[in-house]
């Protein structure tokens, strides 16, 4: 009913979005690119060769070995300082890059400079890339480029835009950067200002500027920008369709890519994606099939479209099949997806398969895959070892979602001590608990019967101005009280929210009202239920159900027949088992497991011993198998 355990599987997106950062980075490596110098013009040719020595050293990193040479040199000039600095740089020794360039005997240019600026940015340690621009004797348009583009990158955008304005002289690429940088923050009015205003255009400026309209909405006004356009790359009408694709308009991304002269890779997995996020994953497979090379986004995008449709069985056969091809390696967002796949199908066998291959690669200490592997061990029935997992990882290592996670798993299990105990941990680490958060605590309480501590989480939740309330926070305050038999105070509260009313809380309650029997209180939330969701096979299921656990079997079948004549049907519960490598598949029902007259047998033993009483409220009676739902 909730979504909260899914939240690992959400944080994929930035990998399926890894192509379409291409378009907005592209200005960005253009300015902070650190180039060594192509020509060595020193004049004593016995420096000019160690210069090169150190030049192609420092170019493949061996950056020990060109200090080495460096510091057995009898003379050097500007360009073996600026080489090596640059050459620690590029390796993200800035320690060691600040001792050389603060030495008295240095000798450097504006080159040096502005590659240790360059190092400060690319480091995220702006305020010192700032004082030592400052302290610049003298600054070229790179320098100055380096430095509107640190800003920008931290999101500091009114100090990017004030240093741009005060440039005394400004390169294309300088429009590029501010212009990105103003679309990506939402002030496209101003970026369109300055695009308007550009003294010359290149290919990029006319990509950015449609890339930033289509994704900030005005996606007319992107494809005048781009009917406009003298000269398009590949990538321009990748931006074009990936706005179509973005504002949900697939037919007209769909007629740009046939009318594409040329397409690469991120063409097609732009498309792949629109058809997947227009729910047409077929049409999202044939493309993909068609597809003569894939990379690792191309394989992720189909693994995801196929969970979110509820084919994970389809998706763990997408990435054997990735396997196989042995062209590409999985990376951190198709573990995520195949982890998902493994928790739908509570496939714990494949899940661990999965473990074993992320322990031989560089994620096996990343964020987003230990809350996936956290969620998967979990759903998959293993709480022990997804608290290893959890616990496993240095606090430096958990962030919110590892700790939402972990306390979903706990209320997926019905610990509710521990949860609000992790919880209680989770903030005396410095963590401040989001509205998922809130969601899995409040869940767990609900699971546990913990009902005064999860009012008190709630009432806490309503004077955190921080977070929004949201529908699920209402569903779990009705789960909480319904679970407890408080179905006047679930339906006092259900008056007080004040607000449309969502399917998900009268759902709540209307199994709540099927638990405790309450036939009058279940006729009238059915009633505002189907209100909401007429075709709600499940409401009209549950109603059947209360009538029939309190003996009215006229009543149930009435609202059976009431569903034929509408066409209403319920997929029919299904669950399984794995035993010795093997899978068990039971569909309510159905009697044709070769096992099935022990099984039932057990079934009944277990309803008896279920009937004693203290087992199950007085005022239940267990109803007639042709009516009970899974």
């Amino acid at each position: 009913m909730l979504a909260f355990f899914r939240c690992p599987r959400l944080r994929v997106l930035s990998c399926i979005q890894a192509d379409k950062l291409l378009y907005y980075s592209i200005n960005y490596s253009i300015a902070h690119k650190i180039e060594f110098p192509e020509r060595d013009y020193s004049a004593n040719p016995a420096v000019a060769h160690s210069n090169h020595v150190i030049t192609k050293l420092s170019r493949e990193g061996r950056i020990n070995e060109a200090r080495n040479v460096f510091d057995e040199m009898c003379a050097r000039d500007v360009v073996t300082w600026t080489t090596v600095i640059t050459g620690y740089v590029k390796c993200g020794l800035m320690e060691e890059a600040r001792k050389l360039f603060d030495r008295v005997d240095a000798k450097k240019n504006v080159i040096t400079w502005t590659s240790m600026v360059s190092g400060y940015v690319r480091l995220k340690r702006i305020s010192e890339a700032e004082r030592l621009f400052e302290d610049m004797p003298e600054r070229n348009v790179v320098s100055w480029n380096t430095m509107v583009d640190g800003y920008a990158q931290h999101g500091m955008i009114d100090k990017a835009l004030m240093l741009f304005e005060k440039m005394p002289a400004r390169n294309v690429v300088s429009w590029n950067m501010i212009i990105t940088a103003l679309e990506q923050c939402g002030r496209i009015d101003k970026a369109r200002q300055l695009f308007d205003m550009m003294p010359t255009r290149n290919v990029v400026s006319w990509t950015a500027m449609v890339s930033g309209l289509a994704r900030n909405g005005r996606i007319q006004e992107a494809r005048e920008v781009f009917e406009r356009m003298p000269a398009r790359s590949v990538v321009s009408w990748n931006a074009m369709i990936n706005g179509y694709v973005q504002n949900l308009r697939l037919d007209e991304a769909v007629e740009l890519f046939e009318r594409m002269p040329e397409r690469d890779m991120p063409s097609w997995n732009i498309m792949i994606t629109g058809y997947i996020q227009n729910n047409n994953l077929t049409r999202g497979r044939n493309l993909f099939d068609q597809m003569r090379r894939k990379n690792v986004v191309s394989w992720t995008t189909m693994i995801m479209g196929y969970v979110q449709d509820g084919q994970s069985e389809e998706a763990l056969k997408i990435f054997s099949y990735m396997l196989a091809d042995g062209e590409v390696r999985p990376n951190q967002g198709t573990f995520v997806c195949v982890l998902g796949a493994c928790c739908d199908l509570a496939g714990l066998n494949e899940g661990q398969q999965v473990h074993q291959m992320i322990n031989k690669t560089i994620y096996l200490e990343n964020e987003n895959i230990v809350s996936a592997l956290i969620s998967m061990y979990s759903k998959c029935g293993d709480l022990g070892t997804a608290r290893r997992m959890f616990d496993d990882g240095v606090t430096s290592q958990r962030d919110l979602v590892s700790w939402n996670c972990m306390i979903a798993a706990y209320a997926h299990h019905g610990y509710g001590n521990e949860a609000i105990i992790l919880f209680n941990k989770m903030q005396d680490f410095g963590f401040k608990p989001n509205d998922v958060t809130y969601v899995g605590l409040l869940t767990a309480c609900s699971h546990a019967g913990l009902v005064e501590e999860g009012l008190k989480f709630f009432e806490e939740l309503l004077y955190n101005t921080c977070i929004q309330l949201r529908e699920d926070h209402y569903s779990c305050l009705v789960d909480l009280y319904g679970r407890a038999g408080r179905l006047k105070d679930a339906i006092d509260f259900i008056k007080q929210i004040g607000t449309e009313v969502s399917s998900s809380v009268w759902g709540a309650l209307l199994a709540a009202c099927h638990v405790h029997g309450d036939v009058n209180l279940g006729k009238l939330v059915a009633k505002e239920l189907l209100e909401v969701e007429p075709e709600n096979s499940g409401a009209h299921l549950l109603l059947s159900n209360i009538y029939a656990s309190t003996g009215k079997w006229s009543e149930a079948k009435g609202m059976r027949l009431k569903m034929m004549d509408k066409g209403l049907k319920k997929q029919p519960g299904c669950s399984w088992i794995e035993v010795g490598n093997r899978f068990h598949v039971f569909i309510v029902g159905d009697k044709s497991h070769s096992h099935r007259k022990i099984i039932y047998s057990l079934l009944c033993d277990l309803h008896a011993k279920m009937k004693l009483p203290g087992l199950i409220p007085n005022n239940v009676s267990m109803p007639d198998e042709n009516f009970a739902v899974t």
